[in-house]
């Protein structure tokens, strides 16, 4: 190989859907050893490049070379026999599989399942990815399943790895082996493309920048000369800019939670106490915490530590005993989801594709799944003026861009999907609102809605309880925050009261 011609060229890329331009004569060059990073809003055609590159999807027109040679991919196979190796936002993995079982499927040559899970467990050492090859991959957290994505791309000696959003659900402790990780890779000649929302992380990693902007670069640029708020401003619209500086520069205050007044005891956790679901589970302690109306609460933890059986045990997917969780006065630890709907406690899953939403079916449909009981039906049929009302109530209040209110769901962006599943539940007015991960992968317009949703839920009287691994995130929402180990939960602090160390100390279980 010619190491002065570059890695991977793309030229006048055009791709198009019904309705929507993705992609429009998008030009961009990566060199060997070099972590580029492709910035844009939701919708700018970013996840669309990402996935042509890989193979997985057809360029209408343009052209890619491979170190100087001019290639099209059919499959992404193909891309991987080339070295070409993507971590997706939503996870491309096989539940029923473990995760030995997962990365032996996409290796080329002959691999028996040892030899495999040897491979695996070196690479976790070697680059602080630490995960259980044996494990099913339906019994891990998401920041698990995201490092089994990485992994996956690290057994296939990859030359160009491609990341979309890869930190969204890392805690900041991952997220600094991630990027540790990411320039061991880049040193011995690598080429990472890294997309992310998150402007401190492109300002730390990259030496370059490809930004998208309604599906054309706009820009290219060294994000280490940029600031995190000149970046904003490169990759936003006219139309919505001077609305998202003004989001950039303002101070968490702008949250008002230290004015924050104690309501009445909305919900109550008493000594919850739960058997693992399934052996690689996590078994829940004696968890004991409130949640007052008019506040949100926050919980931290490293991926993997209890936080999908502490939602599932809240929203009613597992049930408990009956005293265990209270909504006011009313025991409801032995209710299911449909009775703690009924009861006005929504719930936003940290899963988008597998348990928030049906991908083929459009978003009308979607909005229905949840929302059935908000006037949609009427003796068993459903009021179509109502539901597309309702729908076009949650697109219009979260900005969600698509192809209208008849497109699949799936064909949204990431972001875009994340409004409309956390619009589908505020729009609810719900008394309580568990949100796992509420801004996974979301851009700054998109992240400022929902958090601003979320308040208005808290200032409107509604109790809010939000499961993050983003310490900003809780830092900002959050009037109080707990920290879950190992299926303990630590006692709720004022977020006043504790900092980042503290919580940190708290995650890898000091001082419980």
């Amino acid at each position: 190989m010619n190491n002065s011609l570059p890695r991977l060229q793309v030229r006048n890329i055009r791709k198009s859907y019904p309705g929507c331009i993705a992609n429009n004569r998008i030009n961009m060059t990566i060199q060997p050893g070099e972590i580029h990073a492709l910035l844009g809003e939701n919708g700018a055609g970013k996840s669309t490049l990402m996935k042509i590159i890989y193979g997985l999807i057809p360029q209408d027109s343009g052209e890619i070379l491979w170190e100087g040679n001019q290639i099209n991919f059919a499959t992404p196979e193909e891309a991987r026999m080339l070295g070409i190796g993507m971590v997706f936002q939503d996870f491309s993995l096989f539940e029923c599989l473990t995760v030995t079982e997962n990365i032996a499927l996409t290796l080329r040559g002959k691999w028996n399942l040892k030899q495999v899970d040897r491979k695996i467990r070196f690479l976790s050492k070697e680059y602080g990815l630490k995960v259980n090859p044996s494990r099913l991959v339906h019994t891990l957290a998401v920041g698990e399943k995201q490092k089994v994505e990485i992994l996956r791309c690290l057994c296939q000696n990859t030359k160009l790895l491609i990341l979309d959003e890869p930190t969204a659900v890392l805690t900041p402790q991952e997220i600094d082996k991630l990027f540790a990780t990411l320039k061991k890779l880049a040193i011995n000649g690598c080429s990472i493309l890294f997309s992310s929302h998150k402007l401190n992380e492109i300002h730390q990693l990259c030496t370059n920048a490809t930004v998208l902007r309604q599906g054309k670069v706009v820009e290219n640029c060294n994000p280490q000369k940029q600031t995190p708020n000149s970046l904003a401003e490169l990759m936003i619209s006219e139309d919505r800019k001077d609305r998202a500086l003004r989001i950039v520069e303002e101070d968490n205050a702008k949250y008002s939670k230290y004015s924050y007044v104690p309501g009445d005891i909305c919900l109550q956790v008493r000594d919850l106490c739960l058997p693992k679901q399934h052996p690689y589970g996590i078994a829940l302690r004696n968890i004991n915490f409130e949640v007052g109306s008019g506040e949100i609460i926050g919980i931290a933890g490293v991926a993997g530590n209890g936080q999908s059986e502490l939602t599932s045990a809240l929203s009613g997917e597992i049930i408990s005993s009956h005293q265990m969780i209270m909504l006011g006065e009313m025991p409801i630890g032995n209710f299911g989801v449909t009775m703690r709907r009924r009861l006005g406690i929504a719930y936003a899953p940290e899963e988008r594709l597998s348990k928030a939403i049906v991908a083929n079916m459009t978003l009308q449909e979607n909005a229905l799944l949840t929302a059935y009981g908000q006037g949609m039906l009427q003796s068993g049929m459903i009021r179509q003026s109502k539901l597309k009302a309702w729908t076009k109530r949650i697109v219009n209040a979260f900005d969600i861009r698509g192809g209208g209110l008849n497109s699949r769901a799936g064909s949204l962006s990431g972001g875009n999907l994340q409004k409309f599943i956390l619009g589908r539940e505020i729009q609810q007015n719900p008394i309580v609102l568990i949100a796992a991960h509420p801004t996974w992968g979301v851009d700054i317009n998109a992240c400022t809605t929902i958090h601003n949703a979320l308040i208005q839920m808290r200032d409107s009287g509604s109790s809010v309880i939000v499961i993050s691994e983003d310490l900003d995130e809780l830092f900002s929402l959050c009037n109080r925050i707990a920290v879950i180990y190992k299926g303990r939960l630590s006692p709720l602090k004022a977020a006043t009261d504790i900092n980042r160390k503290k919580i940190g100390q708290l995650m890898g279980g000091i001082g419980f």
